[in-house]
């Protein structure tokens, strides 16, 4: 497993500032490592790490999203309302819609299987997306209007969305029966989640005052240490209610830490958020090396031309998805078009969740594993390659 950690942090920063001096995303060079060295093609790394995965990619997803709260400013939040429950739903639902439509002709699929296809490829990619918000929000671009918090907000909910719409397609495909209760819980978890983290974070941000104010000073890194751990807890719980109570967890992480900030002394947060920042420099590699390392090579060739043009068609459905959401802001078209690259990229979703189809025995799983492996190439470096290349010339700079 050592040999493994070593391959996945020397290989991948490697392959990273290889592709920094190219003009290239950084996390081109670490995708490109992870599917070299991953299971299909030379298979240098161990099960062990394999088999934990998506556990270690979630770990790394809670540091950016904890590093993203202690940025977000909770006044920019509010003025960005509708747009952002707009965007946790509309574009995937008309992405979903595109595959539902043309798929049955371009890829020779039924509408049933179409429609979870497009379930799987409606998500955008947090892990692509919150970075780069983050970065926007600290270089201050785009945050007069609030465009990096909105576009935030939206890809930490669209998740959530597309997974209940994947499991009830699923269950439909297998011959199952629609549950209402399934769409009902989307809004339930998300308040839930919020208030959640929310009442986590007010009274972490107690027990560090109550601890400072009888001079049992609390360092910035036990502090780090101890947010991490609850933020695992929180993670836990989502899974823990899974049955009886739907609650978001990753929502209840950025939640608590925004609560965090709010209730701290503008230092200390600004502190935390320093830290968060440095281990994301480790956390970014494990994140997309395993992520490059969960996609099946192979499955690319079988996808074919067709495939290709059902992605792209899709994403001019998502891109009109998108501009509808910003209807009535005061965005200008630069920015609402930099608004529909930075939801173009897809990549943890869909290499979770890409492979279930096939693992359930149905018959379009093949295709769909294929269509999810070829969007992930195409659109995570798009996407990246997009927001890094066009933030400058589409967002105007905020004073400090």
């Amino acid at each position: 497993m050592l040999t493994s950690f070593a391959f996945i942090f020397l290989i991948g920063l490697s392959m990273a500032a290889i592709c920094q001096k190219l003009k290239l995303p950084r996390i081109i060079g670490m995708l490109i490592t992870g599917i070299v060295l991953g299971p299909y093609v030379l298979n240098l790394l161990d099960s062990s790490i394999l088999s934990i995965s998506s556990e270690l990619r979630q770990m790394a997803l809670i540091i950016i999203l904890l590093k993203a709260g202690l940025s977000l400013n909770l006044s920019d939040l509010k003025k960005v309302g509708r747009p952002a429950i707009m965007m946790s739903c509309v574009p995937a639902s008309f992405e979903i819609l595109a595959f539902f439509l043309f798929a049955p002709y371009l890829l020779e699929v039924s509408r049933m299987e179409a429609a979870v296809m497009g379930a799987v490829m409606g998500a955008v990619s947090p892990a692509v997306v919150v970075p780069r918000m983050v970065q926007l929000m600290d270089s201050r671009y785009g945050t007069q209007k609030s465009i990096p918090q909105l576009i935030l907000a939206g890809a930490s909910c669209d998740d959530i969305f597309v997974i209940v719409l994947f499991t009830t397609f699923v269950s439909m495909a297998q011959g199952g029966q629609i549950h209402i209760i399934d769409f009902v819980n989307i809004p339930i978890s998300i308040i839930l989640g919020i208030a959640l983290g929310a009442f986590v974070g007010f009274l972490l941000s107690m027990f560090f005052e109550t601890a400072y104010a009888h001079k049992h000073c609390v360092r910035n890194s036990m502090k780090v240490i101890i947010v991490l751990g609850i933020s695992f807890m929180l993670m836990a719980v989502e899974s823990w209610t899974e049955g009886f109570v739907p609650i978001s967890g990753l929502l209840a992480v950025v939640s608590m830490a925004c609560v965090l900030k709010l209730k701290s002394i503008a230092f200390v947060s600004k502190r935390l958020s320093e830290k968060f920042g440095k281990l994301w420099i480790a956390a970014e590699v494990i994140l997309f090396v395993l992520v490059g390392a969960a996609v099946d090579i192979r499955y690319t060739m079988r996808a074919g031309l067709a495939a290709v043009a059902m992605i792209f068609l899709a994403l001019v459905f998502r891109g009109i998805g998108v501009s509808i959401c910003l209807i009535k802001t005061n965005l200008n078209w630069k920015e609402r078009l930099f608004c529909v690259i930075a939801y173009l990229p897809k990549a943890t979703v869909q290499a979770a969740i890409g492979s279930v189809p096939l693992s359930m025995g149905l018959p379009c799983g093949q295709i769909v594993l294929s269509v999810a492996v070829l969007a992930i190439l195409m659109t995570a470096p798009l996407g990246a390659i997009g927001m890094d290349l066009t933030y400058k010339k589409l967002l105007t700079r905020g004073s400090e």
